[in-house]
């Protein structure tokens, strides 16, 4: 196909990799006179319907994106070629090789030059999975993470290719393709899952192969877990934050970029394990939480009694004296007497449940892979809150710290923290109003964000 020229503008200078279906080709374009890469799906025997599913989301996901460490989308087109007809994605040219090249060609990486290519991969996988729905690239290996040389003190510019395998994770459905590159894949993409965390354990494989020149494949292995310690030459902190990101359990690998990014940040002292740093549940906390990969489940006990209710309990007292002290001085033979009786009334039963509810109501928050859901629980009678919302439009896991407010006479009122969960614009929230310690919500928000793949944002 050399020389060939593609919709009279891109003249194929060579190919650059096949492999079933599809081609990739290094080309001019005539217009620009930039390099481009050509990515071909040409339709032959080989070609199956989930290679043609791929190819379109790639297509149309590239083109959404805007990002200096990932390649631009230029132009997508039909295609008849001397191999058979098909599609074509053009895409930016970067002039870098490949980590892999460069492992291959006898390059060696410092600790700090792992630690500066996984920020930069770190900022790229922000990027991704806070978009809406996340974007997870699946396939992250040392063939798709390109690197120019050497500059001063950096180690040179970082770049995420091939998106390929990319999945659109709320956008799936029901049909999922099993894609990735053995060696760095999780275990849940074998079962055809794929969450944000499953990059994490892909760069961390990455990673472990820049430092050891070994395949993660061909490295031992145990319970699942790559033992990596005695083929690399690294600092105990780096090894333990390494460790933590390829977990095969997604129970305990890190959920989300943005917290490896803080983590791999801390001045972590070498004798303390990182593990100390996941928040866990107090010992003397009631909470109940129950979880496995289709459901989680948070039951929150009641308060008990607290100096907030003092306030609820004397209005009760007053507002039923007075309550009883107007309508007997009512006529009773009057319209008014048997409506302001039932406005009191009303008003009494709100105040009662009030009060019963600290001492005996229960609030309960249901995940699953449908919905979400919020209910309160009194006397056994559950109840749910009008605000209900899909599964798949929760974008944000909020853990808000304690601020202060100026009531209307200048004095300052403490907002106490609480756990926040965005679906769309709805939200739902547990743990406020003192509920909660901030122990038992750090933890649960450490929980919720393992389950969701989503970031604990922090802030007032």
């Amino acid at each position: 196909m050399v020389n060939q020229i593609l919709r009279e503008r891109y003249k194929i200078q060579r190919q650059l990799k096949e492999k079933t279906g599809q081609k990739t080709l290094l080309a001019l374009d005539q217009q620009t006179h930039d390099l481009v890469i050509i990515k071909l799906l040409l339709f032959n025997g080989g070609l199956k319907w989930e290679h043609f599913k791929l190819f379109e989301r790639e297509a149309k996901i590239l083109k959404e994106l805007n990002h200096p460490a990932i390649p631009h989308y230029l132009d997508y087109f039909d295609v008849e070629t001397n191999s058979g007809k098909g599609f074509a994605l053009v895409q930016s040219y970067i002039n870098a090789s490949s980590l892999e090249e460069q492992v291959k060609a006898g390059r060696t990486f410092s600790e700090t030059e792992l630690k500066e290519i996984a920020k930069e991969i770190l900022a790229v996988l922000l990027y991704l999975h806070n978009r809406y729905p996340s974007i997870i690239h699946r396939d992250i290996k040392p063939g798709n993470i390109l690197l120019t040389n050497r500059s001063g003190n950096s180690v040179g510019q970082v770049y995420l290719v091939d998106f390929g395998s990319v999945q659109a994770a709320v956008s799936e459905g029901a049909t999922r393709t099993i894609v990735g590159t053995y060696g760095y894949m999780p275990p849940e993409q074998f079962g055809e899952r794929a969450v944000p965390a499953s990059d994490l354990y892909a760069l961390g494989t990455t990673l472990i192969y820049l430092a050891s020149g070994q395949h993660p494949a061909d490295l031992p292995q145990k319970t699942l877990k790559i033992c990596f310690e005695n083929y690399v030459s690294l600092s105990n902190s780096f090894i333990d934050w390494l460790r933590w990101i390829t977990e095969p359990s997604l129970e305990e690998r890190l959920a989300s970029a943005d917290h490896a990014l803080q983590i791999l940040e801390q001045e972590t002292p070498q004798n303390q394990p990182l593990a100390l740093l996941v928040p866990v549940k107090p010992e003397n906390s009631k909470v109940v939480l129950i979880k496995n990969h289709n459901v989680l489940k948070i039951y929150i006990p009641p308060k008990g009694f607290t100096l907030k209710l003092l306030p609820i309990i004397g209005f009760a007292l007053i507002w039923d004296w007075f309550l009883a002290i107007a309508v007997s001085s009512l006529n009773s033979g009057g319209f008014f007497a048997p409506l302001f009786s039932l406005l009191g009334l009303g008003v009494s039963v709100w105040l009662i449940l009030q009060i019963l509810f600290a001492f005996f109501g229960q609030v309960g928050l249901k995940l699953d892979q449908e919905k979400i859901s919020l209910w309160y629980q009194l006397f056994g009678c559950k109840y749910y809150r009008p605000l209900s919302a899909s599964r798949h439009h929760i974008l944000k896991l909020e853990r808000p710290e304690t601020t202060y407010r100026t009531d209307h006479r200048g004095c300052q009122i403490e907002v106490k923290p609480q756990i926040n969960i965005w679906a769309g614009t709805k939200k739902f929230t547990i743990g406020g109003g003192g509920l909660l310690s901030e122990s038992e919500l750090d933890w649960l928000a450490n929980e919720l964000s393992n389950w969701l793949g989503l970031p604990v944002i922090q802030g007032k």
